[in-house]
């Protein structure tokens, strides 16, 4: 770069030189994304996003997005002073507490996000799990062992829930049209009843029922880290699986991985868990040779 920061003609014809190869390794392929945390809630984080993802578009790629909306929950549920409550990092959801979640994940969140993508000049849908039949959710089942008794008792979370069957049809048609699809992650149950899901479940399904090029789950860490703390490029489902047992990934750093190889297993090809707090972290683990995460494939 100039000593003003700018990179100079010759320096982009270099970076786009070098990205050529990549761009012919994505070339039509499907990259689903996972968004939150820091990088949905900072709006220069947030403009560089929509505008990475329609650059990805514009490229010959298809990207899908998944979105979060914790916070926005949270500050809407203590507007109406509506506790929340969290059993193993879930929100328990009463039927009361499920329409909020809706509202604001299929509502405000969900068109904030597609506005994002279509102002930086690709269109862009927002939609819930619940439009085209696009989630199929079940209750979410999970127990706990009680440290005195040592006996396990299930635990009620209400209506949340996890995927039981993505139907891709609507998806594959917004990919005919060019559109990018953007979606809230709350799903319909067989009895009608909207449930609540976690975004990077949802992600995982999503990329595993599209055969996606790779899923790109965004966090508020650089990835995958080893007992030093430094940076671990690349696992294999057996070495991630390894790391969960001997305690090395551990915390909420064990569901996104969970996550990951569910998606890895489901046929998505890769799996990578990102910085999304870094600017163009999409790009970066795209386009480049180093990446910019983990990587994680069967």
């Amino acid at each position: 770069m100039d000593s003003g920061g700018v990179a100079t003609g010759e320096q982009r014809a270099r970076i786009l030189s070098e990205a050529l190869p990549f761009l012919l390794r994505y070339d039509e392929a499907t990259i689903v994304i996972k968004y939150g945390g820091h990088a949905m809630g900072e709006e220069e984080l947030a403009v560089t996003f929509g505008r990475d993802v329609a650059w990805l578009q514009l490229s010959g790629l298809y990207p899908v997005v998944v979105h979060g909306g914790g916070p926005q929950i949270n500050a809407m549920l203590e507007r109406l002073q509506i506790r929340s409550t969290f059993v193993d990092g879930l929100r328990v959801t009463d039927e009361k507490m499920v329409e909020v979640v809706e509202m604001v994940l299929a509502g405000t969140v969900n068109k904030q996000v597609a506005s994002l993508i279509t102002q930086a000049g690709v269109m862009a849908v927002g939609l819930s799990g619940k439009d085209g039949g696009l989630i199929r959710a079940r209750k979410m089942t999970r127990t706990k062992r009680d440290p005195g008794s040592n006996i396990e008792r299930a635990l009620d979370l209400g209506y949340v829930g996890e995927p039981e069957h993505i139907d891709t049809r609507v998806l594959n048609a917004l990919r005919g049209a060019e559109i990018v699809p953007v979606i809230a992650p709350v799903g319909l149950g067989p009895d009608g009843q909207t449930y609540n899901i976690n975004a990077d479940t949802v992600a995982g399904a999503v990329a595993g029922a599209l055969k996606a090029k790779r899923l790109l789950m965004l966090t508020d860490v650089p990835g995958v880290l080893d007992r030093d703390k430094r940076l671990i490029p690349e696992l294999t489902a057996s070495q991630a699986e390894t790391l969960m047992a001997d305690g090395t990934i551990s915390g909420g750093m064990i569901p996104k991985v969970e996550h990951c190889l569910a998606a890895v297993k489901a046929g998505a090809e890769a799996a990578v868990i990102l910085d999304g707090r870094v600017p163009h972290a999409i790009l970066l683990e795209l386009f480049t040779e180093q990446g910019a995460g983990t990587l994680i494939r069967l």
